[in-house]
């Protein structure tokens, strides 16, 4: 069997093999869906809707696509359709009060199933970073933002470029773990402001 004829016969196995990979997939995807289904109940506040995937989230959830040159290509489509979702603040003003920003850091409350309606939610930015160094708690899992104004400047592009990360990170980042707190409305807008201050205020013991 000569070179061209071999190369021909093998192309067609792998071709042969497509449906069974797509069949495969299938069925990890029906296995995966029944295990959400049965392992979530709606409880509280808490209902079953959180379990549905956005697009976002599909794509994130498959990283063997992910880590493809075509996933690349997707992952920059992801994130212009999480930019298209933010909205700059309605009063013009960025920056609200530092103080109230470290409360909100500080706050891992709201949207569970044990909290109320009511319930005023926090950023929990503790989990994931470091900002203010007299906080000894924090998280590593983000980078740290301590001297995170006085680091970066103040200028227009930095205060656009933190309003739209924290509002929706996937943004930038197609598979970002930073919580789209702005999309889904965890935290509202004067709240996005004051965790603004507390990154942006020359004030705040963040930038001291």
């Amino acid at each position: 069997m000569n070179m061209n004829r071999l190369k021909i016969v093998f192309a067609t196995f792998l071709f042969g093999l497509l449906p069974l990979f797509a069949f495969a997939q299938n069925n990890l995807n029906t296995k995966f869906d029944k295990i959400m289904a049965n392992g979530f109940k709606a409880e509280g506040i808490a209902s079953l809707d959180r379990i549905h995937q956005d697009e976002t989230q599909k794509f994130c959830s498959n990283p063997n696509f992910v880590n493809t040159k075509q996933g690349a290509i997707k992952a920059i489509e992801i994130q212009k359709i999480n930019m298209a979702t933010i909205s700059q603040p309605t009063d013009g003003k960025y920056i609200g009060d530092w103080q109230n920003g470290e409360t909100i850091a500080q706050s891992g409350r709201g949207a569970t199933w044990t909290d109320k309606l009511e319930t005023v939610n926090g950023g929990g930015c503790y989990n994931c970073h470091e900002i203010n160094k007299k906080e000894i708690s924090y998280g590593t899992i983000g980078p740290s933002l301590w001297n995170y104004g006085k680091a970066r400047g103040y200028s227009q592009e930095v205060i656009t470029y933190t309003w739209n990360r924290i509002n929706n990170s996937k943004a930038y980042n197609a598979c970002s773990n930073m919580p789209r707190f702005g999309h889904y409305k965890l935290l509202t807008q004067q709240q996005i402001q004051d965790v603004m201050a507390l990154l942006l205020d020359p004030q705040s013991p963040v930038n001291q």
